[in-house]
């Protein structure tokens, strides 16, 4: 599998890409082409096209969850599917990966709308939805882990803002945030979007679903921003036992989290430009 950041907070020193507070990684695992989420903007379109990346041959669109930062991509890529169809550029219709609540209407008070701008049926006209609230192959080796168990007593203990449901509205705790897992050759390698759902709550999914208890590296947002203190030491603890050999953090993972972690775990510098390779 290779995995490609197209966006992400920071961009590496030297390489002359452009960052924003969002995700979207491009991924190729065999002939399949997959975009994992979709940034804020059409940033990822950008930075895309400047690495000589065609998102008119995407097989899958993932999202990791339902918030502004991963899914107001969605607008700018349909864009780009209906002009290529009306250009009659050749052009796949990929199928678009989430859990059903990924599109729910999201608030935060003072902020307002923080869920996806577009509607499922709006999407539909685009896509081939394929909306999973359980595990979902993408190929024999990478798997969307579908709505994640929440075992543990640490992670996921808050709701962030309120969503909008047809039996009315609710407090958010991001039910639909989900991640994906690859098994390599030597063990797990999981990516995720922000990891509302806990990171550890996340990997503990991912040996469940893949029969594989061995991590060859974590890649993405892990949600540790000025975390309570019971929170990080726990993390800290399982990670000790997990011993991932690489840890990627990035995005919504701040400095202080990340030095912590750099404690337990070898931790990588992430930035737009990034590449990595998993056999």
């Amino acid at each position: 599998m290779k995995l490609r950041v197209l966006v992400d907070n920071n961009t590496l020193i030297d390489r002359y890409f452009r960052g924003e507070p969002a995700v979207s990684y491009f991924i190729e695992e065999g002939p399949k082409k997959i975009l994992f989420d979709v940034g804020y903007s059409d940033l990822f379109i950008e930075n895309a096209r400047q690495m000589g990346i065609d998102l008119l041959d995407l097989d899958f669109v993932i999202l990791s969850h339902g918030h502004l930062d991963h899914t107001w991509g969605l607008g700018p890529l349909v864009r780009l599917l209906t002009e290529a169809k009306i250009e009659g550029i050749d052009h796949k219709r990929p199928k678009l990966v989430a859990h059903p609540e990924a599109f729910l209407p999201r608030k935060i008070p003072g902020l307002g709308e923080i869920g996806p701008l577009l509607s499922r049926e709006g999407l539909s006209r685009t896509f081939d939805m394929a909306l999973s609230r359980g595990p979902a192959w993408i190929t024999d080796r990478l798997v969307f882990l579908g709505e994640i168990e929440r075992d543990n007593d640490f992670e996921a203990q808050m709701p962030l803002g309120k969503s909008s449901t047809e039996y009315g509205e609710r407090d958010d705790f991001l039910i639909d945030d989900s991640a994906l897992a690859y098994r390599s050759a030597g063990g797990l390698v999981i990516v995720s979007g922000c990891s509302h759902a806990g990171i550890c709550n996340i990997l503990e999914q991912a040996m469940r679903i893949c029969g594989e208890r061995r991590v060859v590296d974590v890649v993405g947002g892990l949600h540790l921003l000025d975390p309570p203190e019971r929170q990080m030491m726990e993390t800290l603890r399982y990670f000790e036992r997990v011993r991932p050999r690489h840890v990627h953090a990035c995005h919504c993972t701040d400095l202080a989290s990340k030095v912590a972690l750099a404690g337990v775990a070898d931790l990588k510098e992430v930035g737009v430009g990034l590449d990595l390779e998993y056999d």
